[in-house]
């Protein structure tokens, strides 16, 4: 099982996690709040509906930022960010997406396997060897 390299790198995972479980419940949330809105026509709801929108927006960039450095320690793809790589053959979905089940991975489990090489990853630092 592989380890990660720094505490930063665990935080990094972390936050990116949380974010793209934040992203995967908000945007159902927002564009029911809206839709729900215009029909029954309250102009206030509707706004709180576009700040909901507007927020689920930010937080996705900001997802997206993070994400970006969110590698394996094995083969480096970053696992929580949209690449155009291809998926290991071996690799699970949930709810039909691999950045969700490895996020809920991260979040419960303390751990990931990376979509793309397919090997496990604890979050713990690794130990530096001692020289001789």
């Amino acid at each position: 099982m592989h380890r990660l390299h720094s505490r930063a790198a665990i935080y990094r995972l972390r936050i990116a996690a949380l974010l793209v479980c934040f992203k995967c419940v908000m945007v159902p949330v927002a564009a029911g709040l809206l839709c729900y809105a215009l029909i029954v026509h309250d102009q206030k709801l509707t706004l709180v509906a576009v700040g909901v929108i507007l927020l689920t927006v930010f937080f996705a960039i900001l997802q997206w930022l993070v994400a970006a450095r969110t590698s394996c320690p094995l083969c480096m793809t970053p696992v929580l960010a949209k690449k155009g790589c291809t998926k290991h053959r071996h690799a699970r979905t949930f709810m039909g997406s691999y950045r969700l089940r490895t996020a809920l991975k991260i979040l419960f489990k303390n751990s990931f396997r990376c979509p793309y090489c397919n090997e496990p990853t604890l979050l713990e630092v690794r130990r530096k060897k001692a020289r001789h």
